[in-house]
């Protein structure tokens, strides 16, 4: 499997959402791999229609390609949760 998230914490953003960071131990990582392995979908394929749907954005861009490569610093957005990328 080429993701290896290590980690996480939970911060508030100055619009009250939850943000969480990810540490990334490989990068680049697929968009749809990390909404699955961060339970923001339940499978591969919940995440690749969430991303279709245009319910996703990445720093602050609708996303619509599953396989977008994610790398340290990117914000990720689904569901009025956010997460941010770092080594």
């Amino acid at each position: 499997m080429a993701v290896d998230l290590v980690g996480e914490r939970a911060k508030q953003t100055k619009d009250n959402k939850s943000m969480r960071e990810v540490v990334l131990e490989k990068t680049p990582v697929e968009l749809f791999k990390i909404l699955k392995f961060e339970g923001l979908a339940a499978s591969g394929g919940e995440a690749k229609s969430l991303i279709a749907d245009g319910q996703v954005t990445v720093n602050g861009r609708v996303e619509t390609r599953k396989r977008k490569q994610i790398v340290p610093g990117d914000v990720i957005e689904v569901g009025g949760e956010q997460l941010r990328m770092r080594l």
